[in-house]
């Protein structure tokens, strides 16, 4: 039989370990956040710069965008701004300096996008000796400039272009080419991938591209907009009463419950799959003020934003401070779980705080990897409307882990001054090391420079991990 000490003992370990399985589940979750560096340029308080980031907020921090030539050699966009040669802004620099304030987090640089098209990827995925190019430039790369790894961004295959190929197939070849490449220098390999099933299973073998891919980012917006008949809701979190009626089924499909449920279901394992949130609504001119509800006919694209300055699109940043100087109706569309907003013939479906706290309780009911954000500018980064900066990314974190950053660390728990008792050797490389005498204060060498950092109360820092982690998980 048992003592009363040893079922004391028994149930004190079983909440140690269901407080160790949850921690571990929280710390699982990513927060993977893009960041449009052409932001730099924006007029005003949307000028988006390095400086603007809090490198505490995310796991993960994509560099948008690298582009790729016909050759499969990797192309500098902007090479001024990214670059220090030529008397340049060495932004990239600057960007994977983050590291030495939060030194768990992870940077990546993304190749593609919407602009670069698909031609060119589909010229190189069919070209053994072009991947073969594509790869060894994206090491080398990644090397010179120390980032974590490669986000692939090639929207999309077998579409948007006239090429009779197999991209579909080519696809599958690209990646596992590009793990091979990748994997034994340790950086980590993602893609952002498109989301209805209508037009993702276009483009992927899903269960075949799941073993390539660490992060499976699902672009789960821009299912509604101008590009449609009738105003609608840039990522509803469910469909709309209406779409039921749509004997086509294509509606049905316009929806974020809609596109987990399809690549989960095609093969694609929750943790690995990341859900794409927008921080920008998509704008519409009204055909009459008073067709306002969702599903109303429009004219086209909503007028430009004071920092986006493009037609259709307003992040949340604009949005917010439209609202606050002009009188905007705000609506709640109760069944998609969104909000929505019209001014005169102006309408706009968007994202706020409770949507995506909606959304990242999705994330963990469904034990998603986490939530992906395009982009980091379009937050209320500075906080002009009244709440702190980044609301929105705040809101999501709040909720994949209780209030806390995803690290547990923030900008006031590194301290730029050597502690006492503790600098790093000149000749260390750089690295993590954890305080011999105290196992919740740890340091990155860099350079022989010290950064310090305290884990949170109750925590202790985790060498396998990287991370701050309960301390009965961690051995100290």
């Amino acid at each position: 039989m048992w003592s009363v000490s040893g079922l004391v003992k028994l149930l004190l370990g079983v909440i140690l370990m269901a407080a160790s399985s949850s921690a571990q589940g929280n710390s699982s979750k990513n927060v993977v956040c893009y960041q449009g560096t052409w932001s730099v340029y924006r007029p005003g308080l949307g000028k988006f710069g390095m400086e603007d980031i809090d490198p505490f907020l995310c796991t993960h921090l994509i560099y948008a965008f690298l582009g790729i030539e016909e050759t499969g050699q990797l192309r500098v966009i902007d090479a001024y701004l990214d670059l220090e040669e030529n008397s340049g802004r060495g932004n990239i620099k600057s960007f994977n300096a983050l590291k030495l304030k939060n030194p768990v987090l992870k940077t990546l640089v993304a190749v593609g996008g919407w602009n670069e098209g698909s031609k060119r990827f589909s010229l190189v995925a069919r070209d053994p000796s072009k991947r073969e190019k594509f790869v060894d430039d994206v090491v080398r790369f990644l090397q010179r400039h120390g980032f974590d790894g490669l986000d692939l961004d090639w929207e999309y295959p077998g579409q948007r272009h006239s090429l009779d190929n197999e991209d579909r197939s080519n696809y599958i070849t690209f990646l596992k080419e590009l793990k091979e490449g990748l994997e034994p220098f340790g950086f980590i390999l993602s893609a952002a991938v498109g989301s209805a099933q209508f037009s993702a299973e276009i483009s992927y073998d899903i269960p075949a591209m799941v073993p390539y891919l660490d992060l499976i980012n699902v672009m789960a917006y821009d299912l509604h907009g101008p590009w449609d008949q009738v105003v609608g809701i840039n990522a509803p979190l469910y469909a709309a009463e209406k779409d039921a009626s749509d004997s086509s089924g294509r509606q049905q499909q316009l929806n974020v419950d809609a596109v987990v449920k399809y690549w989960l279901k095609a093969g694609a394992p929750a943790e690995k799959l990341i859900l794409g949130v927008p921080f920008y609504g998509r704008s519409f001119t009204l055909a009459t003020a008073e067709g306002n509800q969702p599903g109303a006919p429009h004219i086209g694209k909503g007028i430009a934003g004071n920092y986006s300055r493009e037609p259709g699109v307003l992040g949340y940043n604009e949005l917010c401070e439209m609202m606050e100087r002009e009188e905007w109706t705000q609506k709640w569309e109760a069944t998609q779980q969104v909000p929505y907003a019209y001014r005169q013939r102006q309408w706009v479906g968007y994202e706020d705080p409770r949507s995506l706290a909606l959304k990242a309780q999705y994330v963990m009911d469904n034990h998603l990897g986490g939530i992906m954000i395009w982009s980091l500018e379009s937050d209320d980064f500075r906080g002009t409307c009244g709440q702190q900066p980044y609301p929105l990314l705040h809101e999501i974190n709040r909720v994949l882990f209780g209030g806390n950053t995803p690290s547990g660390l923030t900008t006031e728990s590194n301290r730029e001054s050597p502690s006492e008792g503790f600098s790093c050797p000149a000749d260390a490389p750089a690295g993590y090391i954890r305080d011999p005498d105290n196992c919740s204060k740890f340091y990155y060498c860099s350079g022989g420079k010290t950064h310090n950092f305290d884990c949170p109360s109750g925590l202790n820092f985790d060498l396998d991990t990287k991370s701050c982690n309960y301390s009965g998980s961690v051995k100290c």
